[in-house]
């Protein structure tokens, strides 16, 4: 067995791909297995939202799952991982996330990492929000879950779209105890001005 840790990589077809991606780049950074599953809806979002390829996405991972392979590794309590993260995570994700309906291998690999009590991030992405959404964030919360909407930080003085989306990964990456080292964090450098209030 590796010695390296592991850290399962769900992408759903939200907005949002470039999340997954750097989170995965991330990884590949910090010596962590990644473990992917890129959704049916994902492949298309990947076409609308950047340039890369499919083979290009699996090429940043460790390990590549089919969506519909409820046999992978990543299906049972008993393959170690620190946990998992879905970036970005679609409502309908999150919907399937909250009531336990394995019925593809993303939403099956999230349900094993509630049941084993590891940690499950859902970088949620949807604006506004039905109450339906709430409702199904605070199940999943009540679940184990984690919900980090990625939000950025602007304390940061953010002056490329690349500085956003570090900021909002390496958040999510704390989660777990892995330091991208790859924004400004406040009080390590960055601090309020002085007089404001």
């Amino acid at each position: 067995m590796s010695d390296r840790q592991r850290l399962v990589v769900g992408i759903s077809g939200a907005s949002g791909i470039v999340y997954g991606i750097r989170i995965l780049e991330a990884l590949r950074t910090l010596d962590v297995e990644s473990h992917l599953i890129v959704s049916r809806g994902a492949r298309r979002t990947l076409a609308m939202e950047t340039a890369m390829s499919l083979t290009e996405l699996h090429a940043l991972a460790d390990v590549v799952y089919a969506p519909a392979d409820l046999g992978a590794a990543v299906s049972s309590g008993s393959f170690r991982t620190l946990g998992m993260v879905v970036a970005p995570c679609s409502v309908r994700t999150l919907s399937q996330i909250a009531h336990g309906f394995g019925d593809n291998l993303l939403a099956r690999a999230a349900d094993v990492t509630a049941k084993e009590r590891r940690r499950l991030v859902l970088m949620v992405r949807e604006t506004p929000l039905t109450l339906t959404h709430i409702r199904n964030m605070a199940t999943a919360t009540e679940n184990g879950a984690i919900i980090a909407p990625p939000v950025p930080a602007f304390y940061t003085n953010p002056g490329r779209l690349s500085d956003v989306v570090d900021q909002s990964a390496g958040r999510v990456l704390d989660l777990f105890g892995l330091d991208t080292a790859a924004f400004p964090r406040w009080g390590e450098g960055l601090q309020a001005p002085a007089g404001a209030a």
